[in-house]
């Protein structure tokens, strides 16, 4: 086994470095997610946390790894007696791949077993296996949401809890959970983020001499890991003693009630919801107090302590970009010292304890954080490891806490404070101003007969809305989870039975397995009888009056549920959309539907056309977010090039379909079918047979020429009028071939 990269050979990543430390000391904390792009370290960071986590003593034999010292009551294995067995081993570091399923994770119960042996036979998961160790999570973004939902609640518990085919079991799942995730592949949604308790941003460096210093690192790991992880193992010891010794001393950290007014005034003034900031910053607090070895909690380990667990809370829109607002954090922390102030001033003995002391008020009296707020200590020892490496015996080793805080500046900015348009969070669309006069500007080029009539307005997009669930009709076979169309899945609505191809993948279907049982003994008892005297009590399938249920009986249930599907955006940008303001109308219309994508968890991608060809501006992604900084960007003008916009749909599909053959798409043709540039529409709509579609008829207006109906008619596609998208709008049922359309649209959908 090749041995771990050290922790304490880390260049940088300060943030990152003290919020795993802090969760080794208390997983009260609630686990740590790791933002940052590819490249960054994150993977190797967490794999060497496990090396410094103190071995733990566990019962011979116990599959959930009890503490002798104290067993769980009730452990699956147990009861343990006092005088069993132990032995002892590492903390483990267990990684939960992408693609694992619910059963693997909780654990399941051998249900091949159960029938043919008649035993409740369970089988570990994955959170028995990192019960006292860690518990990583890569591309936890890309996880399915009820297996997080699974993880972060055996987190916050301490207990994974199964319940399935009438037998319930229950055992102890306390880990450190880290999860690292990148970005580009999409963001999780707020309520997951939010259960983790930190979340930390992380980027390359951007200074050349720590560039030169990783490199060389990296270089003389992999020329000899031993030797290299030897020149450190001093530091690794110290690293483990301390968080040994900070785990001894946490029960005995006193958290003032000072520090706990000063808690909620922030969090009260950062505007964060509900009550799990406070308690996850204050845990956050005690922890850095043990960690610094202190018994009580000062004004500075509140500081820091919300800087790791606030910023990522006040994302609450699913489609605002992400990231940290440092200075709206300044400012709360700022709000919360003057009000402390203020009471301290108003009532100067009503706290003997001292909550305007020097600790409680700080040296920067509630402004920004002191010269190292993220290290391991606001006031460090002598000798003792900080949260850089205690090793400075190898060149351009890590400097001082104070150094390294200001060197490490810029590497750990949140990459998504540099790439979002604004800091207050909000969504980019919903910031833009209602002006639309670019577009009136480009009133000639409506008909578009001008070729120089590209003005390149942007509109902007309004308030966005419920939309009708456009899904394609047929039924899949559940490649993905999702919301969106039917396809056979894992969970869902029962419609039938099969034999289970090598183990079981799902629940049993009982009716089915009893009933192959039946016919299986029928044609054994046949045979039997045809060969010699019938004797029942020989036969496989036992007596009539109890008949045995053989592996080979075994049928599971097939389930009918939701898919994910890859929605498709194709949206006419060309002149004749800008007139009359439509464009903003189609953009609030795209954002909606960007939102419904999201909340049914599709990948996206967006291509535009107008002027002589059609762009994809978004490939496709997980990551919603883009598609609606994407969508704010785009600009109008120039004729219509429908052709051209249904040819690159048709290759992004084919690349998507050699990519995912699993993931079905839907195309969302957003346009009025008045195409003025390139060859006829109708004529390449033959290159996207089979795709399911809708065309979204943009078309206002006394008079209306139908053409998208007729593009609709080419693709076999629904066509669904642009002010009909709207869940909450009835739709005329008589009388007119919209009505008639939409009808149909309901009955496929």
């Amino acid at each position: 086994m090749t041995t771990p990269y050290p922790f304490s050979a880390v260049v940088g990543l300060d943030d990152l470095r003290l919020a795993l430390l802090l969760t080794a000391v208390s997983p009260a904390v609630g686990g740590v997610l790791v933002r940052g792009e590819k490249g960054t370290a994150k993977s190797t960071v967490v794999r060497a946390l496990a090396g410094l986590l103190p071995g733990i003593r566990t019962v011979r034999g116990c599959r959930f790894a009890c503490d002798p010292a104290a067993p769980d009551p009730n452990c699956p294995d147990g009861p343990h007696a006092a005088g069993d067995p132990v032995t002892e081993r590492p903390a483990s570091l267990v990684e939960l791949p992408v693609g694992a399923t619910e059963d693997r994770v909780v654990g399941t119960l051998d249900i091949q077993r159960a029938l043919s042996d008649g035993v409740k036979a369970y089988e570990p998961g994955l959170l028995a296996a990192a019960h006292r160790g860690v518990l990583y999570v890569d591309e936890v973004n890309l996880l399915p949401d009820h297996l997080v939902d699974l993880l972060l609640d055996a987190a916050a518990m301490g207990r994974a809890h199964v319940e399935r085919d009438g037998v319930s079991v229950k055992h102890a799942a306390r880990f450190l959970l880290v999860g690292t995730m990148n970005p580009e592949e999409g963001e999780p949604r707020p309520q997951l983020v939010d259960r983790f308790g930190l979340v930390v941003n992380v980027a390359a460096p951007r200074d050349a001499r720590q560039r030169a210093e990783v490199v060389r690192r990296r270089l003389a790991y992999e020329a000899g890991p031993d030797a290299f992880a030897a020149g450190y193992q001093a530091a690794e010891q110290d690293y483990a003693a301390r968080i040994a010794a900070a785990r001894a001393v946490l029960p005995a950290v006193a958290l003032p009630d000072a520090e706990l007014d000063r808690i909620a005034r922030v969090c009260l003034a950062y505007g964060v919801d509900g009550m799990r900031a406070d308690i996850v910053v204050a845990r956050c607090a005690v922890a850095l107090a043990a960690w610094n070895g202190r018994t009580a909690v000062t004004a500075d380990d509140v500081r820091d302590a919300a800087r790791l667990a606030l910023p990522h809370r006040r994302r609450t829109d699913p489609l605002d970009p992400p990231g940290t607002d440092e200075e709206r954090l300044d400012q709360a922390l700022a709000e919360a010292e003057r009000q402390a102030q203020e009471d301290a001033a108003d009532s100067p003995d009503d706290d003997p304890d001292g909550g305007g002391s020097p600790d409680g008020g700080g040296p920067s009296g509630g402004g920004p954080d002191p010269q190292d707020p993220r290290g391991t200590d606001g006031s460090p020892a002598p000798g003792s490891p900080a949260a850089q490496p205690p090793s400075s015996d190898s060149p351009s080793a890590e400097s001082s806490p104070s150094e390294s805080s200001s060197r490490e500046s810029s590497s750990s900015e949140s990459l998504s404070s540099e790439s979002s348009p604004s800091a207050s969070g909000k969504s980019p669309i919903s910031e833009k101003s209602g002006a639309d006069s670019g577009a009136e500007a480009d009133a000639g080029a409506g008909a578009g007969t001008r070729a120089g009539a590209e003005t390149g307005a942007v509109a902007a997009a309004g308030q966005a809305y419920r939309t009708r669930t456009l899904r394609i009709a047929a039924r899949g076979e559940g490649g993905h989870a999702g919301r969106r169309s039917p396809a056979f899945a894992r969970r869902g609505r029962v419609v039938g039975s099969r034999a289970p191809v090598g183990k079981l993948s799902g629940a049993p279907h009982l009716p089915a397995t009893l009933r192959a049982a039946v016919e299986r003994a029928a044609v054994e008892r046949a045979a039997v009888e045809r060969a010699a005297p019938p004797d029942i009590s020989e036969m496989s399938g036992g007596s009539a009056a109890g008949m045995r249920v053989l592996p080979r009986d075994l049928r599971e249930a097939v389930h009918v549920g939701r898919e994910a599907n890859l929605v498709l955006f194709v949206v006419d940008a060309s002149g004749s959309m800008a007139a009359r303001k439509r464009m903003t109308l189609v953009k609030t219309a795209v954002l909606s539907l960007l939102r419904d994508a999201y909340q049914r968890r599709d990948r996206i991608g967006m291509i535009t056309f107008r002027g002589k060809d059609a762009e994809v501006v978004l490939p496709p992604t997980s990551s919603h977010e883009v598609g609606v900084m994407r969508l704010a960007a785009l600009r109008t003008g120039g004729r219509t090039p429908i052709a051209a916009g249904l040819r690159a749909a048709a290759a992004t599909i084919a690349t998507e379909r050699r990519r995912d053959p699993r993931r079905r798409p839907l195309l969302v043709l957003v346009t009025d079918g008045r195409s003025t540039s390139g060859p006829d529409p109708l004529r390449i709509a033959s290159a996207l047979n089979g795709v399911a579609s809708v065309v979204v008829d943009c078309e206002s207006g006394p008079i209306r020429l139908g053409l998208a109906a007729r593009l609709a008619a080419a693709l076999k596609a629904d066509l669904m009028p642009l002010d009909r998208l709207q869940a909450s709008i009835r739709t005329a049922s008589q009388g007119t071939a919209g009505g008639a359309a939409d009808r149909a649209y309901r009955r496929a959908a």
